[in-house]
């Protein structure tokens, strides 16, 4: 059996003490950034998770008993160290978070330290289930994937498309400077050299910067024909709108991360975003037929938010929480080593999540079965283009 019903006082998404109070049977902390930079992808991926629990509540709860959600805002890696420890020390069964590498990396050695069960829904640096952590786990992959995809759907389908070969290309590598982007360039950067590609740049800057037209000069000036941009929205906002005013036209841009997947990040930049790739987790405009649930979760998601998904972060925290929870109901316990058991030996093959992921967790924690859709953005949608089970539409090569 669980825990009994305790009871617990809520911190809201901005830190403020809400005003009810709840009795549940099993509390789980959700550590995201509801505000700040970071806040629009936070909120939508805890989103995922507010949705999978309202399910499973919804149908007799976590083996009969409720779950309640403790939500705590983490801006950024200081932040997420304090609110981690006032959900450990709230007695929550595990803490679910949490978009962003450079906050998870933060939170989970106080959750490790512990003994708290901490499931990562969508931060991607692989440094962190690197460490012989016991209790954390991962159910999207990580960036030492994320490189290598970025690459090869150049190598394999879009270079061959434009009708190009590896020495007409020049890329350039541009990244967020966080844990997150520098993985991601450092496993392209690999993955180009083993494919024979010359990198002319590899140019890093911070998330928070406000002109990159020295960056694009330099790329301008190597000859950078492909630019590979590992980013979050606002970054990958002004580099649209600083190589336009600079007249730097890349024949390929290929995006990794959230930022560009938004539809806001699309009405921002305008006609300039059509025929951009994008390297991410499974969105929501997937064939349905290879991803069981997804109608469901997008009905529920209409109903309970007034509005369409705003990017695929939110179906995969969805994906992400559902499997744990399935795990933690087959321990029948809140202790963290039943809790581990239990999802190391969780297995789902591919094709039957709403986002047609598979789970297989290795000893350090990982999923080695989730991995990165191929999508571009069409006439101002984003386009599933790969894997061919789950696209909707083929690529479009502007030569």
């Amino acid at each position: 059996m669980f825990k009994i019903k305790k009871l617990a006082v809520v911190l809201g998404a901005c830190g403020v003490l809400a005003s009810s109070v709840a009795w549940a049977d099993v509390k789980v902390g959700a550590l995201f950034p509801f505000s700040g930079a970071l806040a629009l992808l936070g909120q939508e991926s805890y989103r995922g998770l507010e949705l999978a629990v309202n399910e499973i509540n919804a149908a007799g709860g976590l083996n009969g008993e409720k779950i309640q959600i403790i939500k705590a805002d983490a801006v950024d890696p200081t932040q997420a160290v304090s609110e981690t420890k006032r959900l450990t020390s709230s007695n929550v069964a595990a803490v679910f978070g949490s978009y962003a590498s450079g906050i998870s990396y933060a939170a989970t050695p106080v959750t490790e330290l512990a003994g708290v069960p901490y499931f990562e829904l969508g931060a991607t640096a692989h440094k962190i289930t690197t460490r012989n952590y016991k209790y954390l786990f991962r159910s999207n992959p990580n960036t030492a994937l994320y490189g290598v995809s970025v690459v090869n759907a150049l190598h394999e389908m879009i270079a061959p498309g434009m009708g190009l070969s590896p020495k007409d290309i020049k890329i350039g590598i541009i990244h967020e400077d966080g844990p997150y982007g520098t993985d991601v360039a450092a496993t392209e950067k690999q993955r180009a050299a083993e494919l024979g590609y010359t990198v002319a740049e590899v140019l890093p800057y911070s998330a928070k910067t406000v002109d990159l037209s020295s960056l694009i000069l330099r790329l301008k000036g190597a000859g950078v024909n492909v630019v590979l941009q590992t980013a979050y929205q606002n970054d990958a906002i002004l580099y649209f709108n600083q190589a336009k005013s600079a007249g730097f036209t890349p024949k390929v841009v290929i995006g990794a991360g959230g930022g560009y997947s938004l539809a806001d990040t699309a009405k921002a930049v305008g006609p300039g975003m059509n025929g951009v790739f994008d390297l991410d987790f499974p969105q929501s405009s997937i064939n349905p037929a290879g991803a069981p649930g997804l109608d469901k979760f997008l009905e529920a998601y209409k109903s309970t938010y007034k509005s369409d998904p705003q990017s695929g972060h939110s179906l995969t925290n969805y994906v992400g929480a559902k499997a744990f929870f399935e795990a933690m109901a087959q321990a029948k316990s809140t202790d963290a080593d039943k809790i581990r058991a239990a999802v190391l030996a969780y297995k789902k093959p591919g094709g039957q999540t709403a986002n047609g992921w598979g789970f297989d967790f290795g000893e350090d924690g990982q999923n080695k079965a989730s991995t990165f859709y191929v999508m571009q953005w069409q006439d101002n949608k984003l386009v599933t283009i790969a894997p061919k089970d789950l696209a909707l539409g083929k690529p479009v090569f502007n030569k």
